[in-house]
């Protein structure tokens, strides 16, 4: 390895990380890591969707309260919320492989375990370790990422997203199938597939050259470079990698974009475990993007569960609210299922459009634009309508939100350098699973009550928070290279 360095260094050239991804290019490597990247985000779309379907019947079959029904789903985001922040840490410490590897093992382990649960309190359990596994959702899109070189990064990541939609509508469908024939258990165990896959395929996986890169570990990281460029027909440029190459004359708009998009290392960088990962998220140059990314964050999770709850609680609510006493027959009822089904749908063009605005109006106006059609589609539903205009509304709504979801999904990590990537894309996420855990609590509740002009009154006031947040965003990261570490201002 030495050796080859030796000799590329014979030219006197010297060239960045950066600019080897340009060289190499997206290629049949990348799709290979979109591939089982993917694989890991439909995993755990299959396990958060879930949630939407089994409770009604486990509550019948055990005669639970409502209040336990909703434990069994506050309880995985919960544990999401425990994972999101440790396997940041994890990733971002000792390395994006074993991230990957500790999410596959705890999520496929017990969610499988969940289906054979032998009473409520073992599948609390288990579901909650299992949202402790699905917390490093977020570490397949950090790690897909630090493999994509920075031309049309965005697209790529919402293709990368594709995968989370596919997820969702395969769980719709095979909760159609599965629910009214077999029940609740064969569902969760026929989910946990994609989990197991995730954790067979592991052993293909490569460790992120950025994440070596940042380390030092300059060898290691031109030893990936090299595969890279041999499975995708390449060369690398010639010379000698180097990870503090300083590139001079950039032009930059605001002290803060200088501290984060900075193409070179900076002496005073600072680059520590454990818990000084989340402390430098409140460094100065980080503590105000941080914040406005867990309002983005907690409003898209707000909304995006909110529509597929509110779907089940519209199949259900006209005669709920009119008698007062809900048909013990709508659990086995498919109507349910079909809506699911048909607002899972509604995420594709919601992908196609997010594909379409991220590289050509850029990542901030795209989540404002998504923001704006998600709230008219929501408004309406403030008061009854048909059923069909119900659906045709949901449809809109959850289109755009998870426009914005995938949107934002992509500026988030692109703002994050690579010391404390995994570690604030992961607590942004964390911050989402709060509000994951309080939207059935809190607007469901609403539903459930027959108040829902103020369940959409709520939805709709989030939105406008998080828009308003988008706004005071500091800058666009639309065609923006990748920054390795935090610089500290003296």
């Amino acid at each position: 390895m030495n050796n080859e360095i030796g000799d590329n260094d014979e030219n006197g050239h010297e060239y960045t990380l950066d600019e080897a991804l340009a060289e190499v290019g997206f290629g049949k490597f990348q799709v290979l890591v979109l591939v089982y990247a993917g694989l890991g985000s439909m995993a755990e779309a299959m396990e958060v969707m879930i949630l939407s379907f089994i409770g009604p019947s486990v509550k019948s079959e055990w005669g639970l309260s409502s209040g336990q029904e909703s434990l069994i789903t506050t309880v995985v985001f919960a544990g999401m919320l425990i994972g999101a922040y440790s396997w940041g840490i994890i990733s971002d410490n000792y390395g994006r492989r074993i991230g990957l590897l500790s999410v596959a093992a705890v999520t496929s382990i017990f969610s499988l375990l969940s289906a054979f649960a032998p009473n409520y309190i073992s599948l609390v359990v288990c579901r909650t370790v299992a949202g402790i596994g699905l917390g490093g959702g977020p570490l397949y899109s950090a790690w897909f990422l630090e493999f994509v070189p920075v031309q049309n990064r965005g697209i790529w990541m919402v293709v990368f997203s594709t995968f989370w939609t596919i997820g969702a509508i395969l769980e719709a469908a095979l909760a159609w199938t599965v629910m009214p024939r077999l029940g609740w258990r064969w569902l969760l165990a026929l989910s946990s597939v994609p989990c197991f896959a995730a954790l067979i395929f592991y052993f293909l996986t490569i460790e992120s050259p950025r994440y070596l890169y940042m380390n030092g570990m300059i060898n290691e990281a031109y030893n990936v470079l090299k595969k890279m460029a041999e499975i995708n027909g390449r060369e690398l440029p010639s010379g000698l990698l180097v990870s503090d190459k300083v590139i001079e004359n950039e032009e930059m708009t605001s002290s803060e974009e200088t501290q984060l998009l900075s193409t070179g290392r900076n002496k005073n960088a600072i680059s520590k475990p454990g818990f000084s990962s989340l402390l430098m998220l409140f460094s100065p140059s980080l503590v105000k993007t941080t914040l406005l990314l867990w309002m983005i964050y907690f409003g898209n999770s707000f909304s995006y569960y909110g529509v597929v709850l509110l779907t089940s609680e519209f199949s259900s609510g006209e005669i709920k609210c009119s008698s007062a006493i809900l048909n013990s027959h709508i659990l086995k009822d498919s109507s349910l299922y079909i809506d699911a089904f048909v607002t899972s749908l509604a995420e594709l063009p919601g992908l196609i459009l997010s594909a379409f605005l991220v590289d050509k109006v850029g990542r901030k106006i795209s989540m404002l634009i998504t923001y704006l059609c998600g709230f008219m589609f929501l408004l309406p539903l403030m008061f009854h309508h048909y059923k069909i205009w119900t659906t045709a509304l949901l449809f809109g709504a959850r289109m755009f939100i998870i426009g914005n979801f995938t949107v934002a999904g992509v500026y988030c990590p692109e703002i994050y350098p690579t010391s404390v990537r995994t570690t604030g894309v992961g607590v942004a996420s964390a911050v989402g699973r709060i509000a994951g855990m309080i939207c059935p609590l809190v607007a469901v509740d609403l539903m459930s009550g027959c108040h829902q002009m103020a369940a959409i009154i709520l939805f709709e006031a989030v939105i406008i928070l998080s828009g308003i947040s988008v706004l005071f965003l500091p800058f666009e990261t639309k065609g923006r290279e990748l920054t390795d570490t935090v610089a500290v201002n003296k």
